[in-house]
């Protein structure tokens, strides 16, 4: 598609008014039509936006991003890259790696008549580095993240909640960015469900226009806590899929030798706090982690590892419990002694290291266990 004088003239009047989020949108038009006869054109345009927007970003500039019209809170957010690594297992980590390659190569692919959607759907409870994984997306390809989470654009006037979602829609459209649409659960809900409103339902499908309308080059990422509640039709627009578990054990100890000791090696604590840490997330290892060495640092101390191991354990009742920072008391060390030494089959000497007391003192703790059995 040729370029129309209005794109021209919709790009001269925002640059002249100083319309940074104008310019961006115009320009983004203009790369969209000339995507067809000028590739290569259309790809230095996106790329010109988003180099100048850095410099402007750092000079102050805050991008107007669309709003609800009666709250006129912002619909979408625009995320920074991660800092911190990827935990994924092999399986993750193919699917990761092979949905870069795809986008990379989306135009030869498409050129071959083998190009498919760019579109992930990650499930997986609360924890387990959906936004994360999401963010290092965006970071690979070094594009902006926008994040939609449609919990928060329904409205109480649920006719403006379809509106809402267009509007994110055609902002994300005219940008070369990754778009992340959080909580998908809130209203991708199964259009046949009796319980919910007409109003609901139709929502749904503003959804599924939504998807349709964007261009196949835009990288859209879902992600839901309840997978099983979205509608089929959802489902059929996410080609790549992806189910975040609670890390398995060797995950776990990367992340444990991650967040405690950073780049220096740890000794054998990490290989028994994965052990014992069974059902945590990623975000609550990091949490626990990062409050020890907290903890450690502002105390001038040590990290209290038997602290932190028995927070973990403590973890398990489905709440986030920090260390203590008073240390632990004999009876609390008696116990989690016995617990490494059934659950994490650690000997007397890490044990001993773990908890901070002599390898005879082990022994009596368990002597003393068999004894009460």
């Amino acid at each position: 598609m040729p370029i129309s004088k209005q794109d021209v003239l919709d790009l001269i009047d925002a640059a002249l008014a100083a319309d940074y989020t104008r310019v961006r949108r115009a320009g983004g038009e203009i790369a969209q039509n000339l995507a067809e006869e000028d590739p290569a054109g259309a790809k230095e345009i996106r790329a010109l936006i988003r180099k100048r927007g850095v410099p402007l970003r750092a000079s102050g500039y805050a991008e107007l991003l669309p709003v609800d019209a009666k709250s006129r809170l912002p619909l979408l957010e625009e995320q920074p890259w991660p800092t911190t690594p990827l935990f994924l297992d092999r399986v993750g980590q193919s699917v990761f790696e092979t949905f870069l390659d795809d986008i990379r190569n989306a135009s030869l692919l498409a050129s071959k008549g083998i190009a498919s959607r760019l579109s992930m759907l990650i499930s997986g409870p609360p924890g387990t580095g959906k936004t994360h994984l999401a963010g290092h997306v965006a970071a690979q390809l070094r594009r902006s993240l926008y994040v939609l989470r449609l919990d928060s654009v329904v409205s109480s006037f649920l006719g403006d909640t379809s509106k809402n979602i267009r509007q994110a829609f055609d902002f994300v459209a005219s940008r070369d960015a990754v778009l992340f649409l959080d909580e998908m659960d809130a209203i991708a809900k199964l259009r046949d469900d009796r319980h919910e409103l007409g109003e609901l339902k139709r929502v749904v499908n503003t959804v599924i226009q939504g998807l349709d309308s964007l261009d196949d080059r835009t990288v859209v990422i879902g992600a839901t806590n309840h997978a099983q509640l979205l509608d089929p039709a959802i489902w059929r627009r996410f080609p790549y899929k992806l189910d975040l578990e609670n890390p398995a054990v060797e995950i776990r100890e990367d992340l444990w030798r991650y967040f405690l000791f950073g780049d220096e090696r740890g000794a054998s604590v990490p290989g028994l706090l994965n052990k014992i840490s069974d059902g945590l997330t990623g975000a609550d290892i990091q949490n626990l982690a990062l409050a020890a060495r907290r903890q450690a640092f502002l105390d001038d101390k040590d990290i209290d590892y038997a602290a932190l191991a028995w927070a973990a354990v403590r973890s398990h009742e489905g709440r986030l419990e920090l260390p203590a920072r008073e240390g632990l008391s004999t009876e609390q060390k008696r116990s989690l002694a016995l617990k490494l030494a059934r659950d994490a089959d650690a000997s007397g000497a890490d044990v001993a290291r773990i908890l901070g007391v002599t390898r005879q003192a082990v022994s009596a703790y368990l002597k003393e266990e068999r004894r009460v059995d």
